[in-house]
């Protein structure tokens, strides 16, 4: 006798298993809208976020808070040399020529602060506003507010991530976890969705192998009708099933020109120390294509900025890896008219100390207290800088922004109420900002 369950895993080119994996649906569409009805702001100014995650601690003394020696005594501070970059004058590393191309596009957050330096933790909070227990992730959160834009795709996909928490849907129903592509050091220029492909049967007969299966999940799900996580894998099924006709396309890159896989770095993966070889420059360009088909939540991530020696080989190791393809990022979508409704923001879990001039050191620790985010585009200012650390750049001290506030700016961007957007979970209401009060930075709307 066959099991269901290896029903699952082999019938309709493995729907089944995909559904358990990635847990995405159809209906994200409509119970998402449902979901963020209540939680609806009266503007909405971006449709999407594309979340450049720099995982590790970027140096933001070294790409984007400026710290120069000042009084007589030497101190930590900047130890690349920085020029001010386009019209606006934003003070930007020279590590990240082409993406100081893009000052004037650049909102610049250098009163971020987190509440602890320790990786994992900081890590949790900046993808699920908890550092301690497991909570769903900001793209699960927008994914349930606000569905997708496109019933054949994910409304939320991850790139290159080391840890599910990135993606996890935790206690919110499944079909708003995200769909990874890329996990665990997996070879990048190789990551796709799995089990979506498959020419063994006509299309017509995987339809009636579906149907099939889906009679007898159907059957199941009568006798568990409060089972959310069986009904969300029963969606992700059909999803499944249509992704065939819309995900192959999109993750084949034979289309794109020459001259476009060049300006992303394509295929370029430096190993040099603590930089890891993330072939993010494909990262970025598969970004755009999703960002063009209607996916409403992308993260890519890049770690290796992590440098607590050998910090000045490393950094410029992972500003080469990220910088070009970053910039030709924010070029197409300006020039496909999709960077005003689109939120780019880019950032890790902290930042690091800065080096003292002469002191013969090249090792950097962590620093909660002050670091760096950027926006671009969804509404947004352009060519700003909020808030600032003091003169050695180790804390924050004018426009603090707390990583709830960083949530709450972003859903609200979404046009979502952080306060209105929650679940019942556990005999409580849970929301992505926690239950401490978060503040919806506007000093950062154009």
């Amino acid at each position: 006798m066959i099991s269901r369950r290896h029903m699952l895993q082999s019938a309709s080119c493995g729907f089944g298993y995909l559904a358990l994996q990635s847990s995405l649906c159809q209906g994200t569409v409509q119970a998402g809208t449902q979901a963020g009805s209540l939680a609806a702001t009266n503007l909405a100014r971006a449709k999407r976020v594309i979340f450049l995650c720099m995982s590790g601690g970027p140096a933001q003394m070294d790409t984007f808070d400026y710290k120069p020696q000042t009084g007589n005594k030497k101190h930590p501070g900047s130890a690349m040399a920085f020029q001010q970059r386009g019209d606006s004058g934003l003070w930007i590393s020279d590590l990240l020529p082409e993406t100081a191309k893009h000052a004037d596009r650049l909102c610049v957050i250098n009163g971020m602060h987190a509440d602890t330096g320790n990786h994992a933790q900081s890590f949790l909070q900046l993808h699920t506003g908890e550092r301690l227990r497991k909570r769903p992730s900001m793209g699960s959160w927008i994914s349930y507010g606000l569905g997708s834009e496109n019933e054949n795709l994910p409304s939320f996909i991850s790139l290159n991530a080391a840890k599910p928490s990135v993606y996890s849907s935790a206690f919110l129903p499944t079909e708003y976890a995200g769909t990874p592509i890329g996990t665990n050091g997996e070879n990048m220029s190789a990551a796709t969705i799995r089990d979506i492909t498959g020419n063994h049967l006509p299309s017509s007969v995987k339809r009636q192998q579906l149907d099939f299966v889906q009679q007898m999940n159907r059957q199941h799900a009568t006798q568990r009708s409060s089972d959310k996580h069986l009904e969300g894998v029963i969606e992700s099924m059909e999803l499944a099933f249509r992704m065939q006709s819309s995900a192959p396309e999109l993750l084949d890159l034979s289309n794109e020109t020459e001259a476009t896989l060049k300006r992303y770095r394509v295929g370029k993966k430096l190993s040099i120390g603590t930089c890891r070889p993330t072939d993010f420059g494909r990262q970025c360009l598969l970004a755009r294509r999703f960002a063009e088909a209607g996916v409403r939540f992308i993260e890519l991530n890049h770690g290796g900025w992590d440098q607590h020696k050998n910090h000045r080989r490393d950094l410029k190791a992972n500003c080469e890896t990220t910088d070009a393809p970053i910039a030709a990022l924010l070029e197409d979508l300006t020039a496909r008219g999709l960077m005003d409704d689109t939120l780019v923001v880019w950032g890790g879990e902290f930042g690091r100390p800065g080096l003292t001039p002469d002191d013969g050191k090249d090792e950097t620790g962590h620093n909660a207290k002050g670091f760096t985010f950027w926006l671009a585009g969804g509404g947004v200012k352009s060519g700003y800088v909020h808030g600032k650390t003091n003169e050695t750049g180790a804390r924050a001290v004018e426009g603090k922004v707390h990583f709830r506030d960083l949530h709450a700016t972003i859903l609200n961007l979404m046009g979502l109420d952080h306060r209105a957007l929650n679940f019942q979970h556990e005999g409580r209401q849970h929301q992505l900002t926690g239950p401490e009060e978060a503040k919806v930075v506007t000093e950062l709307f154009a």
